[in-house]
């Protein structure tokens, strides 16, 4: 229908004369429909002279004391169903937005927050169990590029993003530390020179992932090439290889899920590790937050900590300061 055909019926309160139409439609009578809508009867066939004026057409015929549709009368009928439904679930899906427990929340984050990020929302659905919640994973470079483009409400990164026109929160440590097995012959060693960790051969993920990227800026700080012997997908994958005894990775301390085989990882005691980095939320400047994201973010600022894995064998040193992030060896 094109838009000329339908301005008439936003000229007279249509609404509120629908609602009268519907009533006497379904109560057959304009006093019990009036008396229904708490209006005088008089109210009530004004009400309806206009709405058939503005439909053109007649829409009841009086049988005796009651009022029947005409064949017009029954296709408003139809459509004012249709209607009623529309603002039904217009208004449903709004009382989500205005409440704190129902509605939906859909979290985007870099592939290698997938598993905090998961606990993270596991446990925010079971606090609140009206929200449904969900999360969509993918590079670091398609997640700033949809951040920067608004396509995404809240977005969850494993390192703080440089990413213009975007508030940034740091949410919670997520220091990189660099694992090996616990056999490894570096596992006793005090004060390893990360010149020593570049002779490794290197675990590391995929191009164009977080942790790469992180890596990568760690040997570039210290003038040295990493010794790339695998790159894999998965932080997954990167566990398996360490515990095949393939090589060293440099990963975020809490990557890994409660994993049965943790005692056979351990975080070497590197020269500069562990190094800082924070778990950071991120949503476009200026954006209203729905409230079921605004509760997200504040339960996160509460149990982030709280659900973070037990930490594995760390062969560094309680003291190495956060200072020494990143010196040359």
């Amino acid at each position: 229908m094109s838009q000329p055909d339908v301005r008439r019926y936003f000229k007279h309160g249509t609404l509120p004369q629908l609602r009268l139409f519907e009533a006497i439609a379904r109560l057959g009578t304009y006093a019990r429909a009036a008396q229904e809508l708490h209006m005088a009867q008089p109210t009530a066939s004004l009400q309806i002279k206009k709405l058939t004026a503005t439909v053109g057409t007649p829409l009841f015929q009086q049988v005796g004391k009651r009022v029947h549709l005409t064949e017009a009368g029954r296709r408003v009928q139809e459509s004012c169903a249709h209607l009623f439904r529309v603002f039904d679930e217009l208004e449903h899906s709004l009382s989500q937005l205005r409440t704190f427990d129902a509605g939906r929340v859909r979290l985007a984050v870099t592939c290698s927050a997938l598993s905090f990020a998961s606990r993270l929302l596991t446990s925010f659905a079971d606090r609140h169990r009206g929200i449904e919640t969900s999360i969509q994973a993918y590079d670091r470079q398609t997640l700033a590029r949809r951040l920067a483009n608004h396509e995404d409400e809240l977005c969850l990164f494993t390192s703080r993003p440089e990413i213009e026109g975007a508030f940034i929160e740091e949410i919670v440590p997520n220091p990189l530390v660099v694992l090996a097995r616990d056999d490894h012959p570096l596992a006793s060693a005090r004060r390893i020179p990360f010149v020593r960790i570049a002779q490794e051969p290197l675990l590391i993920r995929e191009e164009g992932s977080d942790s790469r990227r992180m890596t990568q800026q760690i040997f570039d700080a210290r003038g040295l090439a990493p010794k790339i012997a695998m790159s894999l997908r998965t932080n997954e994958a990167i566990k398996e290889a360490i515990l095949a005894g393939l090589g060293v990775a440099i990963l975020p301390r809490h990557a890994f899920a409660p994993d049965p085989k943790w005692p056979r990882y351990c975080t070497l005691d590197v020269v500069g590790f562990p190094v800082e980095n924070h778990w950071c939320f991120a949503y476009p400047q200026g954006k209203e937050l729905s409230p079921v994201a605004r509760t997200l973010l504040d339960f996160a600022r509460v149990e982030a900590m709280r659900m973070m894995p037990p930490t594995l064998h760390d062969r560094s040193p309680r003291h190495s300061p956060i200072a020494e992030a990143a010196p040359t060896p």
